[in-house]
């Protein structure tokens, strides 16, 4: 596939986007999303954005970041990498065909292509949150695991 084949498939996949620009308002629209789609708000603690897209007729959605980014997740003892961009196709409960996202397990960085909301109709305490490796193996980890402190305090409450 030649360079010019690659930018025409970019531009038409994000042709029709909404998109928002700097890091406030790039932070407040991946919460926004994050919400809409019932995953808690710490999933993607993604840094310093300066670009975030959505395309709401094929749920493709991009969120660009100045660097690469590493995170690690206290409560799952988990190590994720992000890429300067992160792409998924969205869907309630659901991100597939991700991009951008590994997760270091043992000595190798796998990539994660897919996270989904389980058991979704159950209480908080017994949800989880489901990621899926091109392989098409995969861990759950509790939903509180990702939840940001002000998630947590509200939970604690209920």
């Amino acid at each position: 596939m030649s360079n010019l084949q690659v930018s025409n498939q970019v531009f038409d996949e994000r042709e029709g986007a909404e998109i928002v620009y700097g890091a406030e308002e790039c932070y407040k629209h991946s919460l926004e999303l994050l919400e809409e789609l019932g995953f808690p708000k710490g999933v993607l603690p993604l840094k310093d954005l300066v670009e975030c897209g959505r395309v709401r007729a094929t749920g493709f959605v991009w969120m660009k970041q100045k660097a690469p980014y590493q995170h690690f997740f206290t409560k799952s003892n988990t190590l994720v990498k992000y890429e300067s961009e992160v792409t998924a196709y969205v869907g309630k409960g659901k991100m597939t065909k991700m991009t951008g996202t590994k997760s270091k397990q043992m000595l190798l960085w796998v990539p994660i292509v897919e996270m989904s909301m389980v058991d979704e109709d159950v209480a908080p305490s017994k949800k989880k949150i489901y990621f899926k490796t091109p392989m098409g193996i995969g861990r759950a980890f509790p939903v509180t695991a990702f939840m940001t402190e002000e998630e947590n305090q509200k939970y604690l409450k209920n």
